[in-house]
């Protein structure tokens, strides 16, 4: 089982940043994957938390939805959605906010509203949700995404949720005294702030990968680390614990993809 896709290195990478004693705040599609395989392997315990107000869930398939009845069904604990927010994400009780992104900014910023002008956008998209919140309120922010020239934008189109701003200490400076994004997990490399200015800078590049190709799929001129790692590649039993989740999960949804 040596071959695997970027895709799938990208999910095993932001997996392993996950640890047993996480709260973490789950996004639909690549986070949720990412969270459920590191619950699968080296997290049993960790404590995945979703939008519609599930605590503790454990799905066999990924969701399609946060409406979906699988992490109902699988949650220690169901509590209703304004208490989640409220209790739950607002008092701090949440460690990892794992979040996507349609755009995002060198600085953490996310766009998933439109693109191109709001009152005339060429694509609507499905808006923030719980993103802006989870952005502000978890302890600190991990996002992942696959690089592109159009979504890795020097100049986001509309900020949705709140990343390092303009950089520095404008977080600080508007009294949001979380971390914000501390992650960056892409199909080509792995991502962190700068401790100053807080631009995402390459600290490493998957296997096979090379700076030329971080560049290339990118909007903004990359900053690399004074020594850029490889990742190490996916072990056995991560690939094949995230490819029985997704053929359960194709199974189950007849080929419907979470959103």
């Amino acid at each position: 089982m040596s071959g695997f896709t970027p895709t799938e290195m990208m999910t095993i990478a932001a997996a392993r940043a996950l640890s047993n004693d996480d709260v973490c705040f789950v996004g639909i599609g690549a986070p949720s994957a990412a969270c459920n395989v590191a619950r699968l392997t080296h997290a049993p315990d960790i404590t995945l938390i979703y939008e519609s107000g599930t605590i503790g869930t454990a799905p066999e398939v990924l969701p399609l939805s946060i409406g979906d009845g699988e992490l109902c069904e699988t949650a220690v604990s169901t509590v209703p959605v304004p208490e989640m927010f409220r209790y739950w994400l607002q008092g701090g009780r949440i460690s990892i906010g794992f979040l996507g992104a349609a755009q995002l900014d060198r600085f953490g910023n996310i766009n998933t509203t439109v693109i191109g002008d709001y009152n005339h956008p060429k694509v609507r998209l499905p808006g923030g949700g719980g993103a802006p919140e989870i952005a502000t309120s978890c302890k600190e922010v991990y996002i992942t995404m696959k690089q592109s020239t159009r979504g890795m934008v020097e100049k986001i189109d509309f900020y949705t949720s709140f990343g390092h701003g303009d950089g520095g200490d404008h977080r600080q400076r508007l009294g949001i005294d979380t971390k914000g994004p501390t992650l960056l997990i892409t199909d080509l490399a792995t991502w962190k702030p700068d401790p100053d200015t807080k631009e995402f800078t390459v600290v490493s590049m998957h296997p096979g990968v090379t700076r030329e190709q971080v560049q290339e799929t990118c909007g903004w001129k990359v900053r690399f680390a004074d020594n850029v790692e490889e990742t190490p590649p996916p072990s056995e039993l991560e690939l094949s614990t995230l490819r029985d989740l997704q053929a359960r999960t194709e199974r189950a949804h007849g080929g419907k993809k979470g959103v």
